[in-house]
């Protein structure tokens, strides 16, 4: 399946070609247009309890399915928020794991599920008790806000990463919540508080824009509700 990122950097759509017979799984709502060869469905992937594991994850309970029946065609898709879209190649050996509502689509061999973390990572690492685990072999485009780094960390090495940055990371990684400045004291008023750090070998994909700092950025321009008049 070829694929094309078109309409710039900052808001751009995933476009995908798809011959006859090849058919991709998407987030729910993400097709924008597609040719009249193709087919559209929304489908509980995985059965009733993958589905709503995934709401967990902050992902939709259906999945769409495109399908190229009658012949060759295109769609277009288009991930929530402002960022990047990636094309990451999943080695059936090197599964990995994606922070919540990364994921945009993937190709039908990808498999897709729903894994449960630890109760500390799920209260202190910023993703939540239940992240997404993609396995198999093939293609999954993931949508970021802001663009993606890629950081190989090597064996014997660390590496501190705020938890509002993590895109994902190979699910083989060991990592472990820790301060985000050099004590304790100086956590909280550094504006890092706990963050999570990564032990290598592995690689890690981080996004250059963290979504709860741009929420801090717009609450002081948000108008405060104005009291009720009495007639």
């Amino acid at each position: 399946m070829k694929h094309d990122i078109v309409g710039g950097s900052t808001f751009p759509l995933l476009r995908v070609y798809l011959d006859k017979g090849e058919s991709l799984r998407a987030e729910s709502g993400a097709m924008v247009s597609m040719t009249r060869h193709l087919r559209l469905t929304g489908k509980m992937d995985g059965g009733f309890f993958k589905s709503l594991g995934r709401m967990f994850t902050g992902e939709s309970f259906f999945l769409q399915r495109l399908v190229a029946e009658e012949g060759p065609g295109w769609a277009l898709l288009a991930p929530a928020a402002p960022g990047e879209i990636i094309a990451l190649e999943i080695d059936p050996k090197r599964p990995m794991t994606l922070q919540k509502s990364s994921f945009l689509a993937g190709t039908d061999k990808i498999e897709i599920s729903t894994e449960m973390q630890s109760v500390a990572k799920g209260l202190f690492s910023g993703e939540g008790f239940f992240v997404i685990g993609i396995a198999g072999s093939g293609t999954a485009f993931l949508s970021t806000y802001g663009s993606v780094y890629t950081v190989d960390i090597p064996k014997g090495e660390s590496l501190l990463i705020d938890n509002g940055h993590l895109v994902a990371w190979e699910t083989s990684m060991d990592y472990e919540i820790a301060k985000g400045a050099s004590t304790w004291v100086s956590s909280v008023p550094s504006g890092e508080g706990l963050a999570c750090r990564f032990n290598g070998p592995g690689k890690v994909l981080i996004q250059t824009r963290n979504p709860a700092q741009l929420g801090r950025w717009i609450f002081p321009f948000i108008p405060l509700p104005q009291p009720a008049q009495r007639s």
